[in-house]
């Protein structure tokens, strides 16, 4: 008799298990989604933590400065930005902790000392208790659209007649 209650037991707790991992499937799967999202965007994105260093960096980003990006996990911050730009960069820091978001243009910190342009956004985060936590770091590399502007002007310059 003992031996058919444990049974209904076990049978029992074998539904309940399979029924709460067919519900945190669909969420493993957005959360990978999400992941696989951010990993390839266009734009560089960083999670920096209380500690002020890199938890998350993706690809773009790293690509953008020219830099492994296993190399910048654990790194501080702000050396994601010239040194010329530490004072902008803090400011705007400062904006994002009493705004909630802050955006700014600033030269990242390439290889070999090669100045970067970037559009940045920094964007607070705050737990359920409404704590600061961290804050993210959204960044559109516009080397591109520097080149291109440089190419427009020479290009007027060029179509100008001489005088």
């Amino acid at each position: 008799m003992f031996w058919l209650y444990l049974l209904g037991a076990v049978t029992f707790l074998i539904i309940v298990l399979r029924r709460v991992l067919r519900r945190q499937k669909p969420l493993t799967d957005e959360v990978h989604s999400s992941r696989v999202a951010i990993d390839n965007v266009q734009s560089g994105v960083a999670w920096i933590g209380l500690d002020g260093k890199l938890g998350s960096v993706n690809q773009s980003l790293a690509k953008s400065l020219g830099v492994k990006q296993a190399k910048l996990m654990g790194a501080e911050w702000m050396t994601l930005f010239a040194a010329a730009d530490a004072e902008r960069v803090a400011q705007a820091y400062s904006q994002m902790l009493l705004q909630g978001k802050s955006g700014f243009k600033a030269c990242g910190a390439g290889p070999a000392g090669d100045p970067v342009p970037m559009d940045v956004l920094l964007v607070a985060v705050h737990n359920h208790k409404l704590r600061f936590v961290g804050h993210h770091c959204l960044i559109r590399d516009c080397t591109g659209e520097r080149e291109s502007e440089i190419c427009a002007a020479d290009t007027e310059s060029s179509l100008v007649p001489a005088r």
